[in-house]
């Protein structure tokens, strides 16, 4: 089995590697490596007002997402934790999990077909694009809250603490928000690692102004090779940046408070 892991492991970096090595290459074509050596890619990279432009709106769209799928996916998540007979919440999950089991292309062709009509013309807009990552990253965040909810057993505290005089309000924000504290943590990880790297429905709803850090780097490519892998590069380790945080995510929700 260790020759697998590691066939696996070769396969997996190898891409990753090259990428590295080519971003310091000075020239790279009809070779297996790049010939030179030079940091100019980065600096031309840094120097891109459209790669600028591009990196901070995909910040901006990745924070939005992050907070308004935190606001809607803890109440979501704890009222489905709630509703009292099981066939809702069933069918309420297929509803929620729906996003992940669609292409993002008949998602961009809807928001297209909807957003670029005469009495809704925000095609391109920064919103919509917000919207659409929302609604592809929430079921990650719906899966870890609605798993932890359901180990973490909310309704006997909840119950011990009404007997005390909680309120609702109470319970919610001194019980059930600090239990998902962690599974919030992991989640929200998820939604940005997401959200930073995804190409197929922001290279269809993006205006050129709100073109996201994916869809301006796909240009690169028809380029100079070292500048489109030095700019793969910068997404890759926002990427490795995002495991990591979730795999800490991970192992903080394993240890007991």
């Amino acid at each position: 089995m260790r020759w697998v892991m590691a066939l696996y492991l070769t396969y997996l970096t190898a891409p990753m590697a090259l990428l590295l090595v080519g971003s310091f290459g000075e020239s790279w074509t009809n070779s297996l490596l790049p010939s030179g050596f030079t940091g100019r890619w980065y600096l031309e990279l840094w120097a891109d007002s459209s790669f600028r432009r591009a990196f901070m709106t995909s910040l901006v769209v990745c924070a939005t997402t992050c907070v308004v799928s935190a606001l809607i996916g803890v109440p979501f998540a704890y009222a489905i934790h709630r509703a009292a007979r099981r066939q809702v919440r069933a069918a309420v999950r297929i509803l929620y999990l729906l996003p992940i089991a669609a292409p993002p292309l008949v998602l961009g062709f809807g928001f297209i077909l909807v957003f670029s009509s005469p009495e809704l013309p925000f095609l391109g807009d920064i919103w919509v694009l917000v919207a659409g990552h929302i609604i592809l990253s929430l079921p990650y965040l719906m899966q870890t809250l609605v798993a932890d909810i359901r180990h973490l057993d909310l309704d006997r505290l909840e119950v011990a603490a009404e007997s005390l005089g909680a309120g609702f309000r109470a319970r919610f924000f001194d019980i059930v928000l600090p239990s998902l504290r962690h599974s919030l943590t992991a989640g929200l990880v998820m939604v940005a690692a997401f959200s930073i790297g995804e190409f197929q429905l922001s290279n269809l709803i993006s205006g050129f102004l709100s073109r996201t850090y994916p869809v301006v780097l796909l240009q690169a490519f028809y380029g100079a090779t070292g500048f489109a892998c030095a700019g793969t590069m910068v997404l890759l380790v926002l990427a490795v940046l995002g495991a990591a945080g979730s795999a800490a995510a991970g192992r903080a929700a394993g240890v007991p408070s």
